[in-house]
């Protein structure tokens, strides 16, 4: 017997934020990064539908990129003070993240971090609050995982936290909130959610519901990401990619993902590259690997018109340069002595990664050696 583990409740269509005039409750802790979603008035909004159910807001803002521990720690304090019974995570996934973690201190202040970043370790949540997942970004389907990112800054390690605990009990994708993504960042966003598809449909997880939504999810990917990052203010394209990041977590959050996270989070916390732009580097190569062991990639191939598992490969190469991403490490300008510097640390640590643990091929560590050596040089792996 399997469970699908989906948000509670799911909200989806231009001017879904509406629902949360709908919201029972006293007390909403708004969690959000930079001043985006101010400027869009979506957090204004946001906070007029919550009072409206008669719900009592604060707000805690300023999540960066790639969150930290000790904004987690921050975070869980002010809720201990507000005493929040729902909590919102606003923005991109970083905010969401952010607040999932908080969430844990929230409910367990004296739970030790890195017990969190051993899979499936979250203890029981919803003991004093809920949790509403709204993303600006259509990439990382937080809003329907059981997944948090965190960076531990010290360590330079991006740490996944991995529990069905984490899963939103309302997910709300309005693809209005897009409309003021910059083209960069729905371009990392949405390579973001083709990763997603790919590396659940060939994960060593068998489940049907998780291979028709990472179908569907690729194929809506290569329909609409190019117009979406051309002609930001088309929000057919903005709902379809929200939509298509929505079935790759979902997707994830039930077959899980592979090598391609467990290496771009390392350059993600060591040089700052960013998670969809990294995630890009490394899949056309990732694939050709896994080709090896698994017979999948044709399947995928087929959705979007092609037949072989090189010409799949091709075709996401040829997409990220449509939607202008780089094509290699070395052109985010990393430089060649930093890379090898710091060479071991990542592919001892990618080798550790929860996704690892997923891939449809067990690496050793030299290979993982040899696919970040490639794909700093923009070189072809075929091994």
């Amino acid at each position: 017997m399997s469970k699908l583990f989906v948000a509670g409740e799911v909200f989806h269509g231009p001017g879904s934020l509406e629902e949360l005039k709908n919201i029972k409750g006293k007390k909403a802790f708004i969690v959000t990064g930079g001043s985006s979603m101010k400027k869009s008035g979506t957090l204004d909004k946001a906070i007029a539908y919550l009072n409206e159910a008669g719900i009592e807001t604060t707000v805690f803002d300023g999540v960066e990129e790639d969150p930290s521990s000790a904004t987690s720690f921050k975070g869980a304090e002010a809720m201990r003070a507000f005493q929040p019974d729902w909590i919102v995570g606003l923005g991109g996934c970083s905010a969401i993240d952010a607040a999932k973690t908080m969430w844990i201190f929230y409910e367990y202040p004296d739970t030790d971090f890195d017990s969190l970043i051993k899979p499936f370790n979250v203890p029981v949540l919803r003991n004093k609050a809920k949790f509403i997942a709204i993303p600006s970004t259509s990439g990382t389907g937080t809003e329907t995982t059981g997944l948090a990112v965190i960076t531990d800054r010290e360590k330079g390690v991006k740490y996944p936290i991995v529990s069905y605990e984490l899963t939103p009990d309302v997910a709300i994708i309005d693809g209005e909130i897009c409309a003021s993504m910059p083209a960069h960042v729905t371009s990392n966003t949405g390579l973001d959610a083709l990763t997603h598809c790919v590396e659940a449909y060939v994960s060593n997880i068998d489940d049907n519901f998780a291979d028709v939504l990472a179908k569907g999810g690729l194929a809506i990917v290569f329909d609409n990401l190019k117009e979406a990052v051309k002609n930001p203010s088309n929000i057919t394209a903005r709902q379809n990619m929200h939509d298509a990041s929505f079935m790759g977590g979902l997707a994830f959050n039930n077959a899980w993902l592979g090598i391609v996270h467990s290496l771009s989070h390392q350059v993600g916390a060591l040089f700052g590259v960013p998670h969809g732009c990294a995630n890009a580097i490394f899949l056309p190569n990732v694939i050709r690997y896994n080709s090896k062991v698994s017979t999948r990639f044709p399947d995928l191939a087929k959705v979007i018109g092609k037949e072989t598992t090189e010409e799949l490969a091709q075709a996401i190469e040829a997409l990220r340069l449509d939607v202008n991403n780089i094509g290699s490490i070395k052109e985010f300008g990393v430089s060649q002595e930093d890379w090898d510097a710091k060479l071991d640390y990542m592919a001892t640590n990618a080798l550790a990664d929860p996704c690892t643990g997923f891939n449809p091929r067990k690496p050793t560590i030299d290979e993982l050696k040899a696919i970040y050596q490639a794909c700093y040089n923009g070189e072809v792996v075929n091994f």
